[in-house]
């Protein structure tokens, strides 16, 4: 079971998806070279041998990113396992890197930097679902 977090290139000034017209387009993240290096740059300790499924190990967290093989890329999935909170900034600085937004999957609200609810609300739903 994963926390499914999806970032796209959404403009800085909304509050929620819902305030995107139906007929908005977003434009794409990037090249997907682009995207890469940009993943690569931001953690290096990123594993991309795998152009289109990477994965990143952090102490009590992994996050697999399921950047796909369109090209250019449109949005990029984080399926996020674990815990601890530190995961969050590495969350962030993807987003930054290719300069996105954070959409939280289950909820369906873009995420705030320092704000952890929706991965404690994650955390808490698995935990009551695999007891």
């Amino acid at each position: 079971m994963s926390w499914d977090v999806l970032l796209l290139p959404l403009p800085a000034g909304i509050a929620s998806i819902d305030e995107l017209g139906v007929d908005h387009e977003l434009p794409p993240i990037g090249s997907r070279c682009g995207v890469l290096d940009a993943l690569q740059s931001a953690v290096h300790d990123v594993d991309l041998t795998d152009s289109a499924w990477g994965e990143l190990v952090g102490p009590t967290w992994v996050i697999e990113l399921s950047i796909g093989e369109d090209d250019p890329v449109e949005s990029v999935m984080l399926h996020v396992r674990g815990c601890g909170d530190e995961v969050l900034p590495v969350i962030f600085g993807l987003a930054r890197a290719l300069g996105c937004r954070v959409l939280d999957s289950s909820t369906g609200d873009l995420l705030a930097e320092n704000t952890p609810a929706g991965w404690h609300a994650f955390q808490g739903f698995r935990d009551r679902a695999v007891t």
